[in-house]
């Protein structure tokens, strides 16, 4: 701008570069500024000993899942995630809210229908990422979640809730059928379950949740952090490409025939036996001893 000022003619600079300008200008630039350092950033991202941590941190907005939330979710995800150093990801929530689904603002008429295809497309990269990750994905859910934020706890592999946890797709009663977050309910839950949420859009308790398959365990308030940090840590003792491997399979086997399955699991053990931590595990057992992992997809055979 500064460049453009000094190409204008001298009266036209010095009556855009009066006193009064100038401070407005800077003004308006400083409370720009400041207003950019100081909002908190929506998700946060931290990493130790193999274990990533995201938490959703948008509490003022009950941590909907808007386009913005989603494409940081992603890329927090996404960072160095083929790093062998990371070996799980929990994703939990600041405020009383896990996630509350989609921000209804953006999906009015006003916003048209790219941008409303833009966030549709964005959640479901960001579910099916969550399942076609090498590593396992826990959701710790201390609170409601709703819609896509359903969604997100019914595409995680593990699921730990505490007692006052609710879970629900309601937005048949606010003129919006959860037909996304249906794909994943309705891969968690038994059929007639899922679509009594689908229908109704009535909640669940925690309790119920677990019953039917939502969630993995229930915990107290107090024991959650203990309890999902537990499960973590329990998958970082094992070889990071044998349970990618693993992993893999049991998503693709699941949408498969049982003859196909059976046929997908056991080529898979084949590969996973061709692998040196494969291997060094069996050898360790047998030996009893501690395996020594490499973490690599080095094979021992061909």
């Amino acid at each position: 701008m500064f460049i453009s000022l000094r190409s204008m003619s001298e009266v036209a600079f010095r009556r855009l570069a009066s006193l009064t300008w100038v401070r407005r200008h800077f003004l308006r630039s400083s409370q720009r500024i400041l207003s950019t350092q100081t909002t908190p950033p929506l998700t946060i991202r931290e990493q130790e000993d193999g274990i990533r941590r995201i938490v959703l941190n948008n509490p003022k907005k009950r941590n909907a899942l808007s386009l913005a939330m989603l494409t940081s979710l992603r890329e927090d995800i996404l960072t160095d995630v083929d790093n062998v150093d990371l070996r799980v990801i929990i994703i939990s929530a600041r405020g009383p809210v896990f996630s509350s689904g989609h921000d209804l603002k953006e999906l009015t008429s006003s916003h048209g229908r790219d941008h409303h295809t833009s966030v549709f497309r964005a959640c479901s990269e960001v579910m099916t990422l969550i399942q076609d990750l090498p590593v396992p994905v826990i959701a710790m859910v201390n609170g409601i979640a709703t819609a896509a934020g359903c969604q997100l706890v019914a595409s995680c592999d593990i699921a730990v809730a505490t007692e006052k946890s609710t879970f629900a797709t309601p937005g048949v009663n606010v003129g919006l059928f959860c037909s996304t977050p249906g794909v994943a309910l309705g891969r968690a839950v038994p059929r007639k379950v899922a679509m009594e949420m689908l229908f109704t859009g009535r909640p669940i308790t925690a309790q119920e949740a677990l019953l039917h398959g939502l969630v993995s365990k229930v915990v107290s308030e107090e024991r959650l952090e203990e309890e999902a940090l537990g499960m973590a840590r329990r998958v970082c003792e094992s070889s990071r490409p044998v349970v990618a491997l693993g992993k893999a399979a049991f998503q693709r086997q699941m949408a498969q025939s049982r003859d196909a399955a059976y046929a997908t699991a056991a080529a898979v053990m084949v590969e996973n036996l061709a692998l040196r931590d494969g291997q060094e595990g069996i050898t360790a057992f047998l030996e009893k001893r501690r395996p020594m992992w490499t973490n690599s997809t080095e094979r021992a055979h061909d």
